[in-house]
């Protein structure tokens, strides 16, 4: 096979360790440890003559900046939220699951895992916690060399409920749907906290996270349609803006500059910075100093789910419920909409998911409810042809 047919792909080949990443993303290692394979430095370590939790820590310290399907490192977050639960982890098999010794993580067998997950039932953890201790544990069976330790939810006896997550807003989570007057609550923010109430802004106007408004320059990041590399057919405006800094995973997107709403978020933005380069943090402080401030601001005017029942991040609903109406000419269902047809629907959502930074339509599914009703009642008719029921049939089993 010619070089030129070969699929190349940054995925990661189930139970290989990484080797070919770029050292520059690679925490540095120990002196010691130069020379050495990871093989031959956990040899130093011998089961059932070193401490457990000592060996877990080497672990962590030889992969744990590695994402366990790409070829790429994870963020400082997922490092430290990966590290907490498994030392956790081992801990908790003796104090919750009542095992005698914590075990070396190299002879962790499916006992324990069974063990530890009817300690996550009686607690009634949440179904998208159980979810990410799995995958957290499939990281370490990743990095033993054993890719298919952990298995489905379904092998350990959980049941749909207890680890399905919720893809579809059940409620509406905006500003909008809080009762909140939100022209008015971002004048007084600003007022307050200039660079705060411009975060505000950029949310409602373009979607962001909070990180990705309290980061974004407002300067810099805005770019001719040419300059984005985008299709022709795809252009919508003169120019956008490109998000990168502060979003989920590095995922670029750019945002087009269509709507007077965006163009004037943008000006307040442009203003309210000192300088070229900028971000829209107060440039005194780091960029966690500012996140604080952010999140201080917002209990200050109780936007909380306990204040105002509403919280920075409905802003980011409200834009993505906007947009959807906007392209579909109706409401999303979580906020009651009209039926319309499945192509239009379909293209709405797509529309919404890759404003928010998501690359599949489910995603929009987070902000703007359920499939819409002529598409869920022809889903459920499928369903009941392929069981042989019957509608009223169905609709009594159903009870």
């Amino acid at each position: 096979m010619s070089e030129s047919n070969v699929r190349h792909t940054t995925r990661r080949v189930q139970g290989t360790i990484g080797t070919g990443r770029a050292t520059n993303h690679q925490p540095p290692r120990r002196q010691e440890w130069a020379l050495m394979t990871p093989a031959e430095i956990l040899e130093r370590y011998r089961p059932g003559k070193a401490d457990p939790l000592r060996v877990l820590d080497v672990l962590l310290e030889l992969f744990n900046s590695q994402h366990t399907a790409l070829e790429k490192t994870v963020s400082h977050k997922t490092r430290q939220e990966r590290a907490d639960f498994l030392r956790r982890f081992f801990r908790d098999l003796k104090i919750k699951a009542r095992f005698a010794t914590v075990p070396d993580p190299r002879n962790l067998g499916d006992r324990h895992i069974r063990a530890m997950i009817n300690v996550w039932q009686q607690e009634q953890l949440a179904p998208a916690t159980i979810q990410t201790y799995l995958s957290f544990l499939r990281g370490l069976a990743l990095w033993l060399g054993k890719p298919g330790f952990i298995r489905t939810p379904a092998h350990y006896g959980l049941t749909p409920a207890e680890y399905q997550r919720h893809e579809y807003a059940q409620r509406d989570k905006s500003w909008t749907a809080a009762g909140i007057d939100i022209d008015a609550l971002i004048e007084r923010v600003s007022a307050y906290d200039r660079y705060v109430g411009a975060s505000l802004r950029m949310i409602r106007a373009m979607g962001l996270r909070r990180k990705e408004s309290v980061m974004f320059r407002p300067h810099q990041c805005v770019l001719s349609f040419e300059a984005t590399g985008l299709p022709l057919e795809q252009r919508q405006a003169d120019r956008y803006v490109r998000i990168k800094e502060g979003a989920k995973g590095g995922r670029l997107r750019f945002v087009p500059l269509n709507s007077a709403q965006r163009i004037e978020a943008l000006a307040f933005a442009q203003a309210v910075v000192q300088g070229d380069d900028a971000h829209l943090g107060d440039p005194r402080h780091s960029l966690k100093r500012n996140l604080r401030r952010f999140d201080y601001v917002m209990a200050r005017f109780g936007i909380t789910a306990e204040g105002l029942g509403a919280t920075a991040h409905g802003l980011r609903h409200e834009a993505m419920i906007d947009h959807y109406t906007d392209k579909a000419g109706v409401a999303p269902p979580v906020r009651g909409g009209s039926d319309v047809p499945p192509d239009l629907d379909a293209a709405a959502r797509l529309s919404a998911a890759h404003l928010a930074g998501h690359n599949r339509v489910r995603a929009s599914g987070a902000y703007l409810g359920g499939l819409l009703a002529r598409q869920a009642a022809r889903a459920a008719e499928r369903q009941d042809n392929t069981s042989g029921i019957s509608g009223d049939e169905g609709l009594l089993e159903g009870r």
